[in-house]
């Protein structure tokens, strides 16, 4: 058993020698001493060996492992076993429900609630922005990714799912039902005053086909300022927000994806947009993730439109996914998108232009806030 530990445990430094520092790496001679980092693995791996009370199962040792080095890399990223690998390629085709439950994590504490999809099953059941999710369907959530946690609150049928919340010094249990949200990429309502608030809840294809053929003969009679609510919008491609973006404005540059220091795609938005006169607020809150915080700051950065709402996370990056031999898989950030300008929006985000109150990101709340936008000339 021990030599097999002792084999297994070689295998493991292989990934995490990437962690070491370049420098230390380029300073190994056949007289110089190993890196701090590789003599303190050794030294936990020989302290778990010899005096750990149980005998370890390496396999689940080693994956326990890869586990922690991929989640630990930034929010995106995260290493999935076979269970949430199958879980994610079933997701991938759309067949899930929903609660409406809108998360952010970093690696090591408990994903915190920082949207509420209005309506959703989520917002009936009570639950509230800032809620710490300490367990679901009585798995605990510190050691997962995201990505896992996205997983987990998913469920192709319609069956409750169950949350552990941390409320202030309060702990409550909560059934949530899920239910079929995906549908809802877009809607529009009219607005008094306004040219309408167009509400985007999923930033994916077939999203702007919709907007082009039913909501843009609406909007192309309007000349009142428009509200563009991203308040919950946590999905989506760069592709659907470049197209969104030249709905508002043409450039030849509207950013880039940057790879390891490099450019390795720009985008442009060329074609003559159809609203290119009518005034713009686009709404964000920190559910705002992704492609629809790279809409919120390209038009922002082009003095298209203004911003209201609260900083948003930074999360606007290209995720790759690699499937392993063993059935599971890695999900890596490869690429951040950067702005014409050379700003980068990773870890970043968007600062609003007009910040509403943490405390009440209500409608009605948002609204007040814009009003000195809509009634100005």
């Amino acid at each position: 058993m021990k030599k097999k530990f002792l084999f297994l445990s070689l295998i493991l430094l292989a990934p995490l020698l990437f962690l070491v520092e370049k420098s230390a790496i380029r300073g190994i001679s056949a007289n110089s001493s190993p890196p701090k980092n590789l003599y303190l693995l050794e030294t936990v791996l020989r302290y778990i060996r010899n005096d750990y009370i149980e005998e370890l199962d390496p396999l689940k040792t080693v994956e326990g492992s890869f586990k922690g080095l991929v989640n630990a890399l930034d929010s995106l990223s995260g290493y999935l076993d076979k269970e949430n690998t199958a879980r994610f390629l079933e997701q991938k085709e759309g067949l899930y429900k929903e609660s409406g439950l809108i998360l952010f994590k970093k690696y090591g504490s408990f994903p915190v609630v920082v949207g509420l999809v209005e309506g959703s099953p989520a917002e009936k059941a009570g639950l509230m922005l800032g809620d710490a999710v300490t367990e679901i369907n009585r798995l605990s959530t510190p050691p997962m990714s995201l990505a896992e946690v996205n997983l987990y609150i998913r469920s192709k049928e319609e069956e409750p799912l169950e949350l552990k919340i941390l409320r202030e010094d309060k702990t409550l249990e909560m059934k949530v039902e899920r239910t079929s949200l995906i549908a809802e990429r877009l809607t529009y309502s009219p607005l008094e005053g306004t040219s309408g608030i167009l509400r985007i809840s999923r930033l994916t294809a077939p999203c702007l086909m919709i907007l082009k053929t039913k909501f843009l003969p609406i909007l192309s009679q309007k000349k009142k300022t428009l509200v563009l609510d991203m308040r919950t919008c946590q999905e989506g491609t760069f592709e659907e927000a470049r197209q969104l973006v030249n709905f508002f404005l043409k450039a030849e540059s509207i950013g880039y994806l940057e790879k390891k220091g490099e450019k390795s795609e720009i985008f442009s938005s060329l074609e003559e947009p159809a609203l290119s006169d009518i005034p713009l607020i686009v709404w964000v809150s920190q559910a705002t993730l992704g492609p629809a915080e790279v809409v919120a700051a390209v038009l922002k950065q082009n003095n298209r439109a203004k911003i209201v709402g609260l900083p948003t996370f930074g999360l606007a990056a290209k995720n790759e996914f690699f499937m392993l031999k063993d059935g599971t898989s890695v999900l890596l950030t490869s690429a951040i998108f950067c702005l014409d300008s050379g700003v980068k929006l990773w870890g970043q985000g968007v600062e609003p232009d007009i910040q509403v109150d943490a405390r009440d990101l209500s409608f009605n709340s948002y609204l007040r806030k814009s009003q000195s936008l809509i009634s100005a000339p």
